[in-house]
């Protein structure tokens, strides 16, 4: 099972940037689609990113499109989530997910079975 640990999370003005990184140790990192969850205060863990294991398709929430990017570096075997245009609803502990099936696009939080322990992004108003 592959190990997860996110990076880059912080206090960032509205309007302003982020990248958030996920390095993976152990298992087959280029075989399984790679997502970002968030879970804001009081509120349950929510869709944000994924995707596909070759990185050439991703799906993003309605509330990111646009603003937010999904990317992978296999060689690395890092993941990454350039997040612009940040709004204080954006807020929350972001989360770094390993599907847990290979060869899949997942996005229910039930597709993914390895977990970050997850990076604190809050944007001030």
């Amino acid at each position: 099972q592959v190990q997860l640990e996110e990076s880059g999370g912080g206090l960032v003005q509205a309007g302003g940037s982020l990248r958030l990184s996920c390095a993976a140790s152990g298992g087959t990192f280029s075989s399984y689609g790679m997502a970002w969850f968030r879970q804001a205060p009081g509120k349950e863990r929510e869709f944000v990113a994924t995707i596909k294991w070759t990185g050439g398709r991703t799906n993003y929430a309605d509330s990111v499109k646009g603003r937010f990017t999904i990317s992978r570096d296999s060689a690395k075997k890092t993941v990454y989530l350039q997040m612009n245009s940040l709004k204080p609803e954006d807020t929350a502990v972001y989360y770094c997910a390993a599907d847990k099936t290979p060869y899949r696009l997942g996005k229910a939080e039930g597709d993914f079975g390895s977990w970050g322990q997850g990076t604190q992004v809050t944007v001030s108003s």
